[in-house]
């Protein structure tokens, strides 16, 4: 059947069959592939295999999600340095490419280098786009689009209406992709070089978290062979966190990427025990990680008797100044602890075969191998520099005040010392009730007697939150490799929150990263982000205030309330609109909520739970609310989620994270007072 050639609508739909046509024809050719006789043992077999079923994941059409959601009208030929098109050429813009039989592109993916104008042109800079076509879908097909004249002067700039209903189409289910929806300011950070660290600050709503992930996808499709042998890494605050947003990088084709948390990086041992505020704060704290280094060293003593190696019938002695020469010259290294306790022993059987060349012998390499293995250099070497277990290290700074007292000398004070010692000395190190803290000091031991392994890219979210401990856990990662460096200082909800960007990326070992600050926001609605950054002067007095961009100004109200069945009542209006509504409140008060929501029928999930078209409420903790966004938010009794931290500060800080959850609408329930911070600011 012919498309009509007056029928924009109609064409569009045409070339969107056959794209979906050509990338199912891209799929069958993989699958049809036959390696049986390609490759040359079983090993070879299995890598080849896996990339090929991975390669096919990768082609899999998603029916609800456009395949591409914009169009580009050149007016002239990219220049030689581009070498494609012609005079009006035509680029669809989607998440992936998209070729037909003969090779021609039909889907050109968002990251390549022609695809950068559908972000970056403008009527002042139209970068030689006559016309700038985004599409609008329901359910996978198209049902309208929308021109930009870009090179007109005659047309006037406006704003996008497909753009604005996509930033604030309803949210049911995961996190989902905004390669449709990408600004110029995020896609300058989105497309900067691997070889940079890239630091975000960015309050909520700014898409900070889209952006670290859209970056990675986009690293992935420019360094790929690079980074597959790297690899890459994102890490998140929670699982809560990661599962929300762990559909993005697949739905662009992007299925090789590591999630993780901090706590999952740094696993040595089971985590039993918690830390008071006092002790985490302390643990936290980077001079930790030169008290290790002091405890480690000790272990080091200088050699008070000389080695002798006997070889058939011949004696070869090496004096105790000569060892402890080789001593400090491998401590002034500086290598690893480990590298340095296996290197002594070839330098010591280096020294034996000096004399031994010097009597007239012709030692070689595997002399040396054997004299290195000597019982005698072995037990000098175990004498002089033992094997240290990292865990027991850190068991014994934890349990014995006498061996902390005295490397902590002069870096921690009595009170800080105190303050991480246990109550009662654990036995063993798989008896020890560890804390989270306490797997960081295990990792940075772990590092200190041997190197820890560095990826290409690590994306850090919600970074704010880490205490300088755990940022040397995560520079670790990256220590040879870049990363991208997502938070707010703004919604810092641990007593041990960083303070600057510089002091963190310091920690990090990313001194020279370039920090980045997105202002504009696509998520919260301007009164609800208003209403909340009443708060900023409280918790982060320099940080610019969010600006929202969204043309509705959202439904918001605060709401006096008799007690729970009120709560759940708010809850019962806001699921009467379309998409995901959210009950944010103070950890201990979710239990009562649970129960009134049970009693009143209304189905409800755990963060990280996919909701459904049948259950759209999520019982959120505030304590988990950080990262996650809901439709429509109903948050409970604020000056609990403020008295449920171990003060104001960080309180009010949990408090901007729970304010600002909801994409189109919030209700603020309270029984009690809103906190002084708020009260000035209600709006009835």
């Amino acid at each position: 059947m012919s498309t009509p050639v007056d029928d924009p609508l109609a064409r569009e739909r045409s070339h969107l069959s056959s794209s979906r046509s050509a990338l199912r024809a891209m799929r069958e050719d993989v699958e049809a592939l036959d390696i049986t006789d390609v490759t040359a043992n079983w090993v070879n077999a299995e890598v080849l295999a896996r990339q090929i079923e991975e390669r096919i994941k990768a082609l899999a059409d998603l029916s609800d999600t456009p395949l591409f959601f914009g169009r580009l009208d050149y007016l002239h030929a990219p220049g030689a340095e581009q070498a494609e098109g012609a005079d009006g050429e035509r680029f669809y813009i989607g998440r992936r490419h998209v070729h037909d039989h003969d090779g021609d592109p039909m889907v050109i993916d968002w990251r390549a280098p022609v695809s950068q104008p559908f972000y970056r042109a403008s009527k002042k800079d139209p970068m030689d786009v006559a016309l700038r076509r985004r599409f609008g879908y329901t359910r996978g097909d198209i049902t309208a689009y929308e021109d930009e004249h870009l090179s007109d002067p005659a047309e006037a700039a406006r704003t996008s209406k497909l753009l604005q209903q996509e930033i604030e189409r309803p949210r049911v289910g995961p996190m989902r992709d905004i390669v449709a929806t990408i600004q110029p300011e995020q896609d300058e950070i989105v497309r900067s070089g691997l070889s940079g660290t890239v630091c975000v600050q960015g309050g909520p709503g700014t898409g900070k978290t889209a952006v670290g992930l859209h970056r990675v996808a986009y690293l992935l499709y420019a360094h790929r062979e690079r980074l597959a042998r790297t690899g890459t890494l994102v890490i998140g605050p929670n699982r809560s966190f990661l599962h929300y947003i762990e559909q993005v990088l697949p739905a662009l084709g992007e299925l090789t990427v590591q999630q993780a948390t901090v706590d999952d990086l740094v696993a040595h041992v089971e985590i039993k025990g918690t830390d008071d505020a006092t002790a985490a704060v302390v643990k936290g704290d980077a001079r930790l990680a030169r008290v290790l280094r002091r405890a480690l060293y000790a272990h080091v003593t200088m050699p008070t008797q000389p080695v002798v190696v006997v070889r058939g019938s011949r004696r070869w002695r090496i004096p105790a100044y000569e060892l402890e020469e080789l001593v400090r010259e491998l401590l002034d290294r500086d290598i690893r602890y480990g590298a340095a306790r296996e290197a002594l022993p070839q330098r010591i059987a280096h020294a034996v075969l000096v004399q031994m060349e010097r009597s007239g012998e012709a030692p070689d390499d595997r002399v040396q191998d054997a004299v290195a293995r000597n019982s005698a250099v072995k037990a000098a070497v175990k004498a002089v520099w033992p094997a240290v277990d990292p865990a027991k290290l850190v068991l014994r700074l934890l349990s014995d005040a006498e061996f902390l007292a005295v490397h902590a000398e002069g870096i921690l004070d009595e009170d800080e010392q105190k303050a991480i010692l246990w109550a009662k000395p654990a036995r063993s190190v798989k008896s020890a009730k560890w804390s989270a803290a306490d797997a960081v000091l295990i990792d940075e031991a772990t590092d200190l007697i041997q190197r820890t392994h560095s990826l290409g890219h690590v994306v850090l979210d919600e970074a704010q939150d880490l205490s300088p401990m755990q940022y040397r856990a995560v520079g670790r990662r990256c220590t040879t490799g870049s990363a991208t460096i997502l938070g707010d200082l703004a919604q810092g909800t641990t007593p041990w929150a960083t303070r600057s960007w510089q002091e963190a990326l310091t920690h990090l070992g990313k001194q020279d990263a370039l920090v980045e600050e997105l202002t504009a926001g696509f998520r919260v609605p301007t009164d609800v982000i208003t209403y909340a950054s009443r708060l900023l002067p409280h918790i982060a007095p320099g940080l610019t205030p969010v600006m929202s961009i969204r043309e509705n100004p959202g439904h918001f109200e605060v709401r006096p309330v008799a007690g729970p069945k009120d709560v759940v009542e708010a809850c019962r209006e806001l699921l009467r609109h379309e998409g995901s509504t959210g009950l944010i409140a103070a950890d201990t008060r979710v239990p009562e909520l649970a129960e009134a929501l049970t009693e009143a029928g209304i189905p409800y999930l755990g963060p990280g739970e996919e909701t459904t078209q049948d259950t759209r409420l999520t019982l959120v903790p505030a304590s988990l609310a950080k990262g996650l966004e809901y439709d429509y938010v109903v948050l409970d009794e604020p000056q609990a989620v403020v008295d449920g931290e171990p003060d104001e500060r960080t309180g009010l800080r949990r408090l901007y994270v729970a304010l600002t959850r909801a994409v189109s609408g919030l209700i603020v329930t309270h029984a009690a007072g809103l906190p002084p911070q708020l009260a000035s600011a209600t709006l009835h």
